[in-house]
């Protein structure tokens, strides 16, 4: 007598973690989502807007991860365009792809703010 248990997991934001009651293409939950959205538009007046398109692309496909958490900041694995390399990244907007350590401003930070 052997049953298969079938039970699945709810899907889960990607961000905060808590379970959805309605899957979303971008795995977001409402709230998450708004607030990125918000920090879209905030990062709109700091960065170029290829940019913020870019970091929201980030966000959309997953391809930014938390590393760890302190009370000051939170510092990101973050994937490359291309897939090959993975930069670490701060919320504040340091990182360490090549852009980030000439101390340009790149879209790894963006995206890293909007996740904090």
């Amino acid at each position: 007598m052997s049953a298969t248990d079938t039970t699945t997991e709810p899907a889960r934001c990607r961000k905060c973690r808590r379970p959805l009651r309605n899957a979303s293409p971008d795995g977001l939950g409402p709230k998450c989502r708004r607030n990125v959205r918000r920090a879209n538009r905030e990062n709109a007046a700091r960065y170029q807007g290829w940019q913020v398109a870019k970091a929201a692309e980030l966000l959309e496909l997953g391809a930014i991860v938390p590393l760890r958490k302190t009370s000051l900041t939170r510092v990101f694995l973050v994937v490359s365009d291309d897939g090959s390399e993975i930069y670490r990244t701060a919320a504040s907007g340091q990182c360490n792809c090549p852009a980030g350590l000439r101390g340009v401003r790149c879209y790894h930070g963006a995206a890293a703010a909007a996740a904090a």
